[in-house]
């Protein structure tokens, strides 16, 4: 179990890629059709480690994750930003003008959406995973339809790249969160960013008071997410990622969001790995 990974996906996936080049080659990847059975296989510990997808530079975030990740107590203790870069794969011998339907997980189309402008004769159909796509094209011989995904995918299963680079924006970076489910222990020492959830009290200037704390004790926050609490209709839960210099900023910070919060969750400490 030491060594074994959960992926959302099959072999090569990104997520595929992103347990290749976080642990290493050698790492065992537990398969995961969705990122529901992804946390389950760490609840029931199957892996003791997992890859997550949570935001992509173009899309923007996977809002559902972070309630996956809050509801299931689960620890991030990494991340890795990962070039996103998307090719258009088929059999071998086809044209594009031979492609009736492409398929690929709703994100990858989303990146990809001005290439597909451009022949709005091909159907576009969402899938659960990009390289189970691959895999299924070349499993059943299907012709006329493609897959979007990693150079990786298109070698794996024999499949021949029509056109490359095809996402929207050139500059596509996905950040991915490395899960344990471990509780949360004072592991700051080694660390310069932390990912915090919290809830407020609906009063007028709550969240302007955190913003305040943030800002004195020199916690740099570098992205907030809101999500709704949805025992308590129209309010909502904040999740934000911080970076910091020194330990002590960060703990004056903790314990000055203690008394301005209704509820605050520490998600995780680990190292920024844009830096």
């Amino acid at each position: 179990m030491e060594h074994t990974v959960a992926i959302q996906g099959i072999q090569g996936s990104f997520h595929h890629q992103v347990a290749l080049t976080y642990f290493n080659t050698n790492v065992e990847t537990l398969h995961c059709l969705s990122f529901s059975k992804l946390v389950g296989a760490l609840v029931n510990e199957s892996c003791k480690h997992a890859v997550m997808a949570i935001e992509n530079s173009i899309a923007g975030s996977i809002l559902p994750n972070y309630a996956l990740i809050d509801q299931n107590n689960l620890q991030i203790v990494g991340e890795y930003y990962m070039d996103i870069q998307q090719h258009l794969m088929v059999l071998p011998g086809q044209l594009i003008s031979d492609i009736k339907e492409v398929h690929s997980h709703p994100m990858a189309l989303l990146q990809c959406q001005s290439f597909f402008a451009q022949y709005p004769s091909i159907k576009l159909v969402e899938d659960v995973d990009t390289a189970a796509t691959a895999a299924r094209i070349r499993e059943h011989n299907l012709k006329g339809i493609g897959a979007i995904g990693s150079v990786l995918a298109a070698e794996l299963f024999e499949l021949e790249v029509l056109a490359s680079h095809i996402q929207t924006v050139k500059n596509n970076s996905t950040r991915f969160l490395i899960l344990e489910k471990k509780s949360f222990e004072d592991q700051y020492n080694a660390t310069n960013k932390v990912t915090l959830k919290f809830v407020l009290a609906d009063e007028m200037g709550s969240l302007a008071s955190v913003l305040a704390v943030l800002h004195s004790c020199q916690l740099n926050m570098t992205k907030i997410q809101s999500l709704p609490v949805v025992e308590n209709p129209w309010h909502y839960s904040f999740f934000v990622d911080l970076t910091y210099k020194h330990i002590k900023d960060l703990k004056n910070g903790l314990q000055l969001l203690t008394g301005l919060t209704t509820e605050l969750k520490i998600l995780g400490a680990y190292n920024d790995a844009r830096l």
